[in-house]
This record gives C-alpha cells, sequence and structure tokens, in this order.
C-alpha cells in the first residue's frame, strides 16, 4: 500500500477527510469496503455503517435512486 501524506487546516476533522476519500474511491469500485476501511482507520462493520452519511450507498444504488423508490 502506498503512503500520502496531507497537509489540512487544523479546523478540518481528519476523520472527516478519510472517511470522504475512502467513500469516494468506494463507491467508484475502487476499493473494497475492507481496503476503505483501512483507509479510513476503522473496521469494515464501522465503515459500512457510517459510509451513507457521505452519500454512498452499499448496496450500490444512489441516495437519489433509493429516494425515487421510497417516494413510489
Amino acid at each position: 500500500m502506498k503512503t500520502l501524506t496531507l497537509n489540512i487546516p487544523d479546523t478540518v476533522d481528519e476523520m472527516d477527510v478519510k472517511m470522504q476519500l475512502a467513500a469516494q474511491l468506494f463507491d467508484k469500485g475502487v476499493l473494497s469496503s475492507g481496503q476503505a476501511a483501512d483507509i479510513a482507520g476503522i473496521t469494515k462493520r464501522q465503515f459500512l455503517e457510517r459510509v451513507g452519511k457521505y452519500g454512498v450507498s452499499i448496496f450500490g444504488e444512489t441516495t437519489e435512486d433509493l429516494s425515487k423508490i421510497r417516494n413510489k
């Protein structure tokens, strides 16, 4: 695995940055949920529980798709 170092302002939450990156790469199919969890520094279960807060569905649908289904 490669290492990436980012300098972010103190006002930006480090965990939020990790989750944003991991969630987007998971959503695009670049990473598995386990790999994304490793990037975020949490367990796979924790990642799957939290990823929805970043607009990513673990079931493959977008939040927009799920809203359409719910509103039918």
